[in-house]
């Protein structure tokens, strides 16, 4: 039996003597088993095994590709549109990451949350300035910091450091590594 997942509760099972639609949320099947016997058949449970392993999207999911390698994730069908990642490429607050450009490092503190052409510098959008010309404008904002500025007993001085907006695809994640 193949399942098929539509992004919201109802799902398509395949199967040699036809094609049944399954509705999750509501616990039904179109197959004859379900409507004439009012049995919970073969087809819910074939879909709810398939949600349970990880082979189609949970209700209200659509599979999407992960930006960066291309690994299937699953997100709400509402967040559909827009760019993805998996869970080794998502950023958060703390990671280590590279600037594509200039192969500097960097440490995540903010986002990603807002698109590069609604996010406003000094001298206009995240996707005007010019370092980040070839970068997509829908792309989300990450805020990071280069590692430095002034240290002491206390930890950094955050007047000695400086957030910089980068569009998301412009920043590779990097695994720990030691400072050279």
């Amino acid at each position: 039996m193949a399942v098929r997942a539509f992004g919201t509760h109802l799902y398509e099972v395949r199967t040699e003597g036809g094609d049944y639609l399954v509705d999750v949320g509501a616990g039904r099947c179109t197959c004859p088993d379900f409507l004439f016997r009012d049995a919970r058949c073969k087809h819910l449970r074939r879909v709810a095994i398939e949600i349970t392993a990880g082979r189609v999207p949970p209700p209200g999911h659509v599979a999407v590709d992960c930006r960066d390698c291309g690994r299937e994730v699953y997100v709400p069908n509402a967040r559909a549109d827009g760019h993805h990642y998996c869970d080794r490429h998502r950023l958060v607050v703390g990671d280590t990451v590279r600037d594509r450009e200039t192969g500097r490092r960097l440490v995540v503190v903010a986002g990603p949350d807002r698109r590069a052409d609604a996010v406003d510098l000094e001298e206009g959008t995240v996707t005007d300035h010019p370092t980040n010309e070839a970068y997509d404008p829908a792309d989300a904002v990450v805020g990071a910091v280069y590692p430095g500025g002034r240290i002491t007993a206390d930890g950094p001085r955050p007047e000695t450091l400086r957030v910089y907006a980068f569009p998301r695809s412009r920043l590779r994640k990097v695994d720990s590594e030691p400072e050279r």
